[in-house]
């Protein structure tokens, strides 16, 4: 069975210029996944799509030796284009069984969470596997509505479960699934659930703060 993991990495991004390469904690910010990733068990081959010449010279200059650099279509990276369209474009391309899609945005996925995810994934029945984090928020709709909860009968934190948020950091599904369904997700869904800091991503120019704080305390 082989596992792999894929990164993509467009070169425009309109929020933070060169986001993917930008300095975070002494590094490009895309050094934590592929660091992650790379001294992950359970991967066997890391990918990075990009359609940037200067992110794809940063990738290699890292050295890390299970990380290849592949060529991102100019459909699949130009300003209208999803993240979706460019793992299908992998998925259509490359052999493989299983793959984790991991996001460049979020530096605090750790090695422990990929392996931990993956034995998981592996060892259960379901299709896919999402990151998220345990919130307990009570969240209503745009007309008034409770969504999550009921307000005669609100519960107290410990007597309740909350519920799982998408934190972004990655998601773990086969090919086979992927391809069938053009979706990075098939349900039913597993979850692997990280640390509640995990939700910051590195999206705005103000994200770079609290990332750079964090990762500096680890």
């Amino acid at each position: 069975m082989s596992n792999v993991a894929f990164i993509p990495a467009r070169a425009g991004s309109k929020s933070i210029k060169n986001k993917n390469i930008i300095p975070v904690a002494g590094h490009p910010l895309i050094y934590w996944v592929l660091k992650a990733a790379n001294d992950s068990k359970w991967i066997d081959e890391i990918f990075v799509s990009t359609d940037g010449d200067t992110i794809k010279t940063t990738v290699e200059e890292l050295g890390l030796n299970k990380v290849k650099v592949i060529t991102r279509s100019v459909a699949s990276a130009n300003d209208t284009a999803t993240s979706e369209s460019a793992l299908l474009e992998f998925c259509n391309n490359h052999e493989f069984d299983n793959v984790i899609f991991l996001q460049a945005t979020s530096p605090l996925t750790t090695t422990k969470d990929i392996d931990g995810a993956f034995e998981k994934f592996i060892n259960s029945d379901k299709k896919s596997l999402i990151s998220s984090i345990r919130r307990y928020q009570f969240i209503w709709d745009t007309n008034g509505n409770p969504i999550n909860y009921d307000p005669i009968n609100r519960p107290r934190r410990q007597d309740w479960d909350g519920y799982q948020v998408e934190n972004g950091a990655f998601y773990i599904s086969s090919r086979k699934e992927i391809l069938s369904s053009q979706c990075r997700i098939t349900r039913p869904v597993e979850y692997w659930e990280m640390s509640q800091n995990t939700l910051f991503e590195v999206d705005e120019p103000q994200d770079l703060d609290i990332i750079n704080t964090i990762l500096a305390k680890n």
